[in-house]
């Protein structure tokens, strides 16, 4: 079994639903923008169809030698300094960003940028901690917006939906994450963490108390065929 990746994170992790929902077994490209923690082995066990390529300013960002093995390429840049020439344009069939944009204090001039990239009829997942988050508890792994001190700007399913809109596409779903068989597991995932780390981490608690907003995104116009 792939580290970090069990039965039930397999159902509920809501990019896996994403990908699942939009692209199932059919062959796709995806740009995942914030490849660390494992992303690349972990997606590509799941969706073997998935042409997966990377993006993130350290490409050593908890991944190893298996994970550049599933990767078809990868992206090292600055999202922030806006030149993303390296990638190919109109050339992904999925992309993810999530908890990504939080981190940049100009998300609003990257994601357009991004969806240059992305084919017409190509779908898109953002996921970010929400204004709520800024009156949560602090807790070690994050539950307060503030626990991170690397995120930047607080921004809105409101804010990023005119984005979208303003660039061709169509937001097909968007709110606070709420996971119900991660609020269901909440008690257990309590308890392994406390049996695993003798703490309780932040993020055991995201789904229950709203930290997260998200946005499923299509680019019209419509649906562009599937990578052959």
């Amino acid at each position: 079994m792939i580290k970090g990746l069990n039965p039930v994170r397999r159902i509920v992790n809501p990019k896996f639903s994403f990908l699942r929902k939009y692209f199932g077994k059919q062959p796709f490209r995806l740009l995942d923008v914030g490849a660390g923690n494992h992303s690349a082995a972990k997606v590509t066990a799941l969706f073997p169809n998935c042409e997966y390529y990377g993006l993130d300013m350290d490409r050593q960002y908890n991944n190893d030698d298996g994970d550049f093995r599933a990767m078809k390429g990868f992206f090292e840049l600055d999202l922030t300094r806006l030149d993303y020439s390296v990638i190919p344009d109109r050339y992904f069939d999925g992309m993810l960003m999530a908890h990504v944009i939080e981190h940049l204090p100009n998300g609003d001039e990257v994601l357009p940028r991004l969806l240059t990239k992305l084919k017409p009829g190509g779908y898109f997942y953002i996921e970010y901690p929400g204004a709520k988050s800024l009156s949560l508890p602090s807790m070690r792994g994050t539950l307060n917006f503030k626990d991170d001190p690397t995120h930047v700007r607080v921004y809105s399913v409101a804010e990023l939906r005119k984005i979208f809109e303003a660039e061709g596409c169509t937001v097909l779903a968007a709110g606070t994450r709420r996971s119900i068989w991660n609020i269901i597991a909440t008690p257990a995932r309590m308890l392994n963490s406390l049996v695993r780390t003798g703490h309780l981490r932040g993020n055991i608690f995201w789904d229950l108390l709203g930290f997260a907003e998200y946005l499923q995104v299509r680019k019209n116009p419509g649906q562009a065929p599937l990578t052959p």
